[in-house]
């Protein structure tokens, strides 16, 4: 009888982990996927576990063998290193959302009404990126600066962050007067009700292309795939923009 029960445990507890998901998200997600995550939960009964970080921060961790199911980062390159690596189902990444990039200050900033050119305000010492190192908002917001001819002139106000959450806390905080951040976090009831943003020329980065890997090793491919495919549904997809995102399709 004790080895009887010892089964039906085991069994039970693979049942249990077969209905959750080990999400690896980039940071600019994290106002959009605890909503996401909910729905898909209610929809399906699989509850997505979700890590928030850069997508450098992540890609890192997937390659050292963290357990992870699927990646979904602020861009396709990151996913593109698993991929090379020879850890990602698939040949190619696959996109599901476009990213906004923004300049937002807090609204009882004296740099109010916030405009592009603000940037070049003489009161200005303290802009908040995310490391373009290590993330794409990052990355996005020097490319924009470069294009605008602005960036050495900025560099040394730029306050850089570990990524784009951060970024925009430390406006938040007063550590920085300006910050260049991703719409998804302009764009949640909090921000909307301390700051204000303007967005930065499409036209002046990169395509901020948000990607997503399903992890080769994973022992729950198909669900990551149901995961992947639910991401891309017309019903989802008309959702994006209401955090800040831009459909794929």
């Amino acid at each position: 009888m004790r080895l009887i029960g010892c089964i039906f445990l085991a069994i039970s507890a693979q049942a249990q982990t077969a209905k959750e998901l080990r999400v690896a998200a980039a940071a600019d997600l994290q106002p959009v996927m605890p909503t996401l995550a909910a729905e898909y939960e209610k929809a399906t009964g699989v509850k997505l576990v979700v890590s928030y970080g850069s997508s450098a921060t992540l890609a890192t961790q997937i390659l050292n063998g963290a357990p992870i199911d699927i990646f979904f980062a602020a861009d396709a390159s990151f996913p593109q290193q698993i991929v090379a690596a020879g850890l990602a189902e698939g040949k190619a990444p696959t996109p599901y959302a476009n990213g906004t990039l923004v300049l937002w200050t807090r609204k009882d900033s004296p740099l109010q009404p916030i405009t592009l050119d603000s940037l070049t305000d003489k009161r200005v010492t303290s802009i908040s990126i995310a490391d373009p190192q290590h993330a794409p908002y990052g990355r996005a917001a020097v490319a924009a600066l470069t294009s605008m001819k602005l960036y050495d002139s900025l560099k040394p106000h730029l306050v850089v962050a570990e990524n784009i959450s951060q970024a925009a806390q430390f406006v938040e905080s007063g550590n920085a007067q300006l910050g260049l951040i991703s719409l998804t976090t302009a764009s949640t009831e909090h921000f909307r009700q301390v700051g204000m943003y303007v967005v930065v020329p499409p036209a002046s980065y990169p395509p901020l292309l948000q990607s997503a890997v399903i992890i080769a090793n994973s022992d729950r491919k198909a669900a990551a795939q149901d995961l992947l495919k639910w991401m891309l549904s017309p019903a989802v997809q008309g959702q994006l923009k209401n955090f800040g995102l831009t459909p794929v399709n």
